[in-house]
């Protein structure tokens, strides 16, 4: 497999984005609905404060995408939390982690946060595992947090501090 690249997520990359989360395997274990238009797209990849956005490129190939967020309320503002997506064809090869990896070298050295918070469906193992090799532990459970295919389910907080 090709090397995987790290960069800032550019208004161009927004139709790639849009394609990843509409994959049905990608939005269940999201709070994504089926079928994201374009212009919503557009505008959650416009700059905003305290939004850092992130695509990992497999040979020049948009197969993941993570959006970090920084609370501009002052007494929040050593907090962060995130959500990630990657491509159905491109889990399980290491895209998360180095999406993560960036992410928290992000947190850590660059944007003064000492918290990142996180969610997670709690049948969704595979991202609890990366969750856990990058130092986030469960700090509780929310009770039928998100709706998906009709049924509610719950989630786990999650968080690393640094």
């Amino acid at each position: 497999m090709s090397e995987i690249v790290i960069r800032h997520a550019e208004p161009k990359d927004y139709d790639a984005i849009r394609q990843i989360h509409a994959q049905p395997e990608v939005y269940r274990n999201t709070l994504q609905v089926p079928h994201p238009s374009e212009r919503m797209w557009q505008e959650r990849l416009a700059d905003k404060p305290g939004v850092k956005q992130l695509v990992a490129c497999i040979d020049d190939i948009v197969v993941g995408h993570l959006a970090i967020e920084v609370p501009q309320r002052t007494r929040r503002s050593h907090v962060a939390d995130f959500g990630i997506c990657v491509g159905a064809e491109w889990q399980n090869r290491g895209v998360a982690s180095a999406l993560i990896r960036t992410m928290i070298d992000m947190c850590d050295n660059w944007l003064r946060v000492e918290r990142i918070e996180l969610t997670v469906f709690v049948d969704n193992a595979p991202a609890i595992a990366v969750y856990r090799k990058y130092g986030f532990e469960i700090e509780g459970t929310g009770k039928k947090y998100g709706l998906r295919d009709g049924k509610y389910v719950d989630a786990y907080y999650m968080a690393r501090v640094k």
